[in-house]
């Protein structure tokens, strides 16, 4: 709780934490179309140092996370040959630059996983993390259930997007090799989300089978 107790209301001030998400059935309310001025492509084998900077809204921080990103892409999709690049999505805008990427990816060979939502911060607001998503999720069949994720109380505003579209926070304290934060982020969620956005999340246990085949390379 030590680290709760150095925040204020910048959210500069929010911990790098570990929260992870299961999604079971999709919530088709949750479901829109992108705009017509936008458009969704694959990212191209030119453009991946495009995809390493785009989680990062400094330019100087993207710079400094650049050999992290590098060495994920490497451990994580290098090995799979070109199907990193059939799986990575762009938004993109009228002039083809792309403005926001999302994937859907096979973590272990067997689970399907988010990887990666992030819209460029300009165009936040608009959208287009909703409808990136969508696209990803809209054609899933039962079959491909459960889908997983990882992310971090600093996106608050993404896990309400999550949970829109079906997804819980696990509570299980250990997945794979990592800790899962969860006991210490809700009070950052509470104290950052819209009341009726925490109230609605919704909280359950992994699978017991996903725990037991977790390895401890953090592919997701």
């Amino acid at each position: 709780m030590s680290d709760i107790n150095k925040l204020d209301n910048t959210e500069e001030e929010i911990p790098d934490k570990s929260i992870f998400m299961i999604c079971e059935r999709l919530n088709k309310n949750a479901l829109s179309e992108l705009s017509i001025q936008y458009h969704t492509r694959y990212c191209r084998e030119g453009e991946l140092d495009i995809w390493k900077a785009m989680p990062f809204d400094d330019p100087k921080q993207a710079e400094e996370y650049r050999e992290f990103m590098t060495e994920f892409y490497n451990s994580v999709y290098a090995n799979k040959g070109d199907l990193f690049y059939q799986r990575c999505l762009f938004v993109c805008d009228v002039d083809d630059k792309p403005i926001a990427t999302c994937f859907l990816w096979k973590a272990y060979d067997e689970f399907n996983t988010i990887h990666w939502l992030k819209v460029v911060k300009e165009y936040e607001g608009k959208g287009i993390g909703r409808a990136l998503l969508s696209v990803i999720m809209k054609d899933l069949k039962k079959e491909d259930y459960p889908v997983y994720l990882h992310t971090q109380p600093g996106s608050y505003r993404a896990i309400k997007l999550y949970s829109d579209f079906g997804f819980k926070l696990i509570s299980d304290p250990i997945i794979g090799s990592r800790k899962n934060d969860l006991e210490e982020c809700l009070p950052i969620l509470k104290k950052f989300m819209p009341k009726e956005d925490f109230e609605r999340l919704k909280i359950t246990e992994a699978p017991k089978g996903f725990l037991e085949k977790v390895g401890s390379d953090n592919q997701f």
